[in-house]
């Protein structure tokens, strides 16, 4: 990130002091995150101008009137294509992947209504339009704004409007530089710390310590299971086992028979505990990183007759949204940079070389289906391309 105050600011909960600008970019993009998903409007600002946007899930009249004020040009509604094919009823020509990109629609003064709005974002409310709207021109800070949706684990659907200079002075809309969007999920990842830690026997494994990790903007903690000695296998130039594990609240706590996630947690715990030690990274990416909400929106999907891959699609997101520079930053923190990654997908071991750590061997870690999850498995190995062969 350009610009970089030398100066620095110091929160003890955040470990080491960080530049202003770095911590008070990754808060402010924060806060606008928890505007949007509280309806409120705010402003992205970038070298093109300033666009307003509010979430279409979450605005009410309130919101529309807050954002109509700062931007009297009549609005479009920003949808993923994949999103926006469905909505018209017909393919949508885009550059890239089908995940990539927006596409803005006219909203006419029937559509600016949150049930209606709601109806465009959402395939799984109730569908109330008696047409669909035609396309617009996309605003060139569109990419921003859907990305910031993202970050609020929002469905990708805005209502946006630019924001002529000087109009609507006085406001009291937060605004948000575009650069500082897209950079978050970088910066949030790389300003993870240590914050706190604490021993915790499990079930299936005694020596445990939890171990939790904070971003400078002091959002949601990912935590670390080290199970035995590892840092000390690290330290001697060992390989200690490791697995990344996306939190499943359906799953992992409840138990769930839709995924396997429950089984491959109790089961890499219980590995290395034999193995006598190992690390098991517990991240905040519930639903390969659309939140526990969109999941649920994406299970009614499946019922439907959806696989995993394009339900998440359906609702705007791409098949998989996570990051694995988060683990690698946890893993280079705890002075662990060489594993046995404990997995069967290839995009993890790929994603932590790329970040730096050396995978010098992938373990295989596979559960039978039971009945309930055996397509949601199937469709693991043929499309995501998991090795369960």
């Amino acid at each position: 990130m350009a610009g970089l105050a030398p100066e620095a600011q110091h929160d003890p909960d955040l470990g080491p002091a960080l530049p202003d600008a770095t911590a008070l970019a990754m808060r402010s993009v924060h806060r606008a995150v928890s505007d949007l998903r509280r309806g409120t409007p705010v402003l992205i600002r970038g070298a093109e101008g300033t666009l307003a946007v509010a979430a279409a899930e979450t605005v009410g009249a309130r919101g529309l009137a807050e954002l109509a004020a700062v931007a009297p040009a009549p609005a479009v509604l920003l949808l993923a294509p994949v999103r926006a094919a469905a909505v018209l009823h017909r393919p949508v020509p885009h550059q890239g992947a089908a995940e990539e990109g927006a596409v803005a629609l006219r909203l006419s003064p029937a559509l600016m209504e949150p049930k209606a709005l709601l109806s465009l974002a959402d395939p799984v409310a109730d569908q109330l339009l008696p047409e669909p709207p035609e396309r617009a021109p996309v605003p060139p800070l569109a990419p921003a704004a859907i990305a910031l949706a993202k970050l609020g684990r929002l469905l990708p659907a805005l209502v946006a409007a630019p924001v002529p200079e000087g109009y609507g002075e006085g406001h009291a809309l937060l605004s948000v530089a575009a650069a500082d969007i897209l950079a978050y999920p970088t910066s949030a990842a790389t300003t993870l710390k240590r914050v706190a830690s604490a021993h915790v026997p499990l079930e299936d494994a005694r020596d445990v310590r939890l171990v939790a990790f904070r971003a400078a903007d002091g959002g949601i903690e990912h935590m670390a299971f080290l199970i035995g000695p590892v840092e000390q296998v690290a330290a001697e130039g060992g390989a200690p086992l490791a697995r990344i594990h996306s939190e499943c609240f359906t799953g992992d706590l409840l138990g769930s028979l839709r995924c396997d996630c429950g089984p491959q947690l109790k089961g890499a715990i219980r590995k290395m505990a034999e193995d006598g030690a190992g690390v098991l990274l517990y991240l905040a990416q519930e639903g390969r990183g659309i939140g526990l909400v969109n999941k649920l929106r994406a299970y009614t999907l499946q019922d439907q007759g959806l696989d995993t891959l394009d339900a998440n699609r359906a609702l705007g997101y791409g098949a998989d949204e996570r990051g694995f520079l988060v683990a690698a930053t946890m893993l280079r923190e705890l002075g662990v940079t060489r594993v046995r990654l404990l997995t069967n997908n290839p995009d993890k071991i790929a994603g932590l070389a790329a970040c730096g750590i050396e995978v010098l061997a992938r373990e295989a870690h596979k559960f039978a289906g039971n009945g309930v999850n055996d397509r949601y498995l199937r469709t693991k190995a043929e499309r995501f391309g998991h090795m369960l062969g």
